[in-house]
Order: structure tokens, then sequence, then C-alpha cells
């Protein structure tokens, strides 16, 4: 499956920002999908994922309450919204597909990556 990511941008703290990411072929339902992100100097951390269903959905404990993920499987789409974004929200925003089981943990490892978008959040 092939990812593109699109939707980042500048934004001011407290600001929000929504997330696409289209998959290609006729399956992308199948497919887990997972939100990363990259910060200058850093490495790629896990943000959210969502079941191919869209039923079952993870965060890490920092965004929590702030960002929420969800998926449109008729427009072969991700979302990733995000409220109350801080500066420390900066980063590029990858998403992610696997094709295996969804699990409410970080285990996954997935297979397909898109573009990054990049998220910049002034203070």
């Amino acid at each position: 499956v092939q990812l593109q990511a699109s939707g980042g941008g500048l934004v001011q703290a407290g600001g929000s920002l929504s997330l696409s990411c289209v998959g290609s072929g006729r399956t992308f339902r199948r497919y887990v999908m997972g939100w990363f992100r990259q910060a200058p100097g850093k490495e790629r951390e896990f943000v959210a994922s969502i079941s191919g269903s869209g039923s079952r959905t993870y965060y890490i404990d920092s965004v929590k309450g702030r960002f929420t993920i969800s998926r449109d499987n008729t427009k072969n789409t991700v979302y990733l919204q995000m409220s109350n974004l801080k500066p420390e929200d900066t980063a590029v925003y990858y998403c992610a597909a696997d094709g295996g089981d969804w699990y409410p943990d970080m285990r996954i490892k997935y297979d397909y990556w898109g573009q990054g978008t990049q998220v910049t959040v002034s203070s």
C-alpha cells in the first residue's frame, strides 16, 4: 500500500490541526494504521494507532485527550485531529500501515510508510 500524508502547517500553541493520510489499493480496511512523529534531533516516536475497522484506538499518554485518530475506509483515509497543540508537538508526522493484527500497545511493526508532513507549533 502506498501512503500520502498531508495537512501539516504552522499553528500557534493551543491551536488545532488535522492531518490526513490517503492509502492506495482496495484492501485499505485490512490495514492497521498508525501515526508517528520525529522531532529534530530525536528518534521517531509512535503517536497513535487504529484498527482496520476503526473501532479500536491507542495513544501515547502525551497526546491522550488532545489527539484523535480516525479513519474512513470508503475514502482510504486515516486522520489525526490534533487540538490544544503544544510546542513540543513540533515534528515531522508520518503515517504508517501494517497488515497484521491491531494491539493496544506499540508492538506493531509497520511495513509501509508515507512521506512526512511538517507540523510546527509556535509558542
